[in-house]
């Protein structure tokens, strides 16, 4: 089968997180790794008061992970998840694969991943199709007078 690149974003219940955050991360990873997941990288992401109570909870910890799996082991998750007391939530994202290695690359801190650009001005432009030059702002000006 075919490994598909995702992205899973877990509400874990933030204080069983505080009293065993190793016991909680692993039994993340574990239902993932039951599920056929390879987990390329992880890590707790933010901790704080929730928008509205979720399962009663007014604080969670977000837990972002990345890995390979194939497709069917999705089904299987969410089964563990509804089953598990330390996640609340959670929302699984498929992502191609070069997104996926900038993510990750991200994560794990490697450098060049993403370019960090002080002055706007000096930021890559995207390049137009089928045009070699770019339009004055006169003449997008008088485009909408005519309209």
């Amino acid at each position: 089968m075919a490994e598909n690149t995702y992205e899973g974003m877990f509400l874990l219940d933030s204080g069983k997180f505080a009293a065993s955050p190793e016991s909680t991360t692993n039994h993340v990873l574990e239902i993932l790794q039951k599920a056929g997941a390879t987990v390329v990288a992880h890590r707790s992401w933010q901790d704080g008061k929730l928008a509205y109570p979720v399962k009663g909870q007014k604080k969670g910890l977000h837990f972002l992970t990345y890995f390979t799996m194939p497709a069917a082991g999705l089904e299987q998750v969410t089964r563990q998840v509804s089953l598990s007391e330390y996640i609340l939530r959670h929302m699984v994202l498929k992502h191609p694969k070069v997104l996926f290695d900038a993510m990750v690359g991200a994560l794990s801190g490697k450098e060049g991943t993403f370019r960090h650009v002080e002055n706007v001005d000096e930021a890559p432009r995207p390049v137009r199709r089928g045009r070699d030059e770019e339009i004055p702002i006169d003449a997008i000006e008088e485009m909408e007078e005519d309209r």
